[in-house]
């Protein structure tokens, strides 16, 4: 019995491992509008396969993405180590952007699209003091315009990697262009004018929620 049961185990880890394979292809290129439908056509094996190791999309991107998330904390602590603020904080946000670039995945994760906030609230409770030092340093040395705070960067990085998403694969200097040009943007000059009311969390979270449809509500529509 003991020797029946061990190559069970063995397939089961062996279809786990193809169905996280799967879901890395599968949300890097469509994001969480993706279905675990899609995922186990993309691996190789029944819906039920993939709903017996996961029962819920939601369990299946905690699993897939908790640690890449970690990569982020990871980028924040070593920007926070570069001579200035400005330094960290541009390097930050370029090489977030070129991560999710090319991983709709990691982005819907990175800024909870379709996906309930509290799943990576951990990885949150780590990376946004990280964050709000970096922008703390660039405001006391005077490299980053005062009317720019913590609450710009997700709009940011939603717009150019939405940007990105759209642009031809062979043709990514046009994203990092505009990039460009908001990075400019953000340094602090006399002649600077006035961007209006503050970006507010509230703020945040509506326009991130409107991107996708939260996965419950994609479910039901699909059922």
């Amino acid at each position: 019995m003991t020797e029946t049961a061990r190559p069970l185990r063995r397939d089961a880890q062996r279809n786990r491992e193809r169905i996280l394979l799967a879901a890395h292809d599968v949300f890097a290129s469509r994001g969480f509008a993706a279905t675990l439908d899609d995922v186990a056509h993309h691996a190789g094996v029944g819906v039920g396969t993939v709903y017996r190791r996961f029962p819920t999309k939601e369990a299946l991107v905690e699993a897939l993405f908790a640690d890449r998330l970690e990569d982020l904390v990871s980028l924040a602590e070593d920007a926070l180590a570069l001579p200035t603020g400005w330094d960290g904080l541009t390097m930050m946000l370029r090489r977030s952007i070129e991560m999710h670039a090319v991983d709709r995945g990691l982005r819907d994760a990175a800024l909870c699209i379709g996906i309930d906030k509290h799943h990576f609230a951990k990885v949150g409770e780590h990376l946004v003091p990280l964050i709000q030092d970096l922008f703390d340093r660039a405001h006391a040395e005077g490299s980053l315009r005062s009317d720019v705070g913590i609450n710009d960067l997700p709009i940011i990085m939603a717009t150019v990697t939405d940007l990105a998403r759209h642009t031809p694969p062979d043709r990514p200097a046009i994203f990092r262009r505009f990039l460009g040009l908001i990075i400019d943007g953000l340094r602090a000059d006399p002649a600077n004018g006035d961007l209006g009311p503050a970006i507010t969390q509230a703020d945040v979270e509506a326009i991130v929620d409107d991107c996708v449809p939260p996965i419950e509500a994609r479910q039901r529509h699909k059922n």
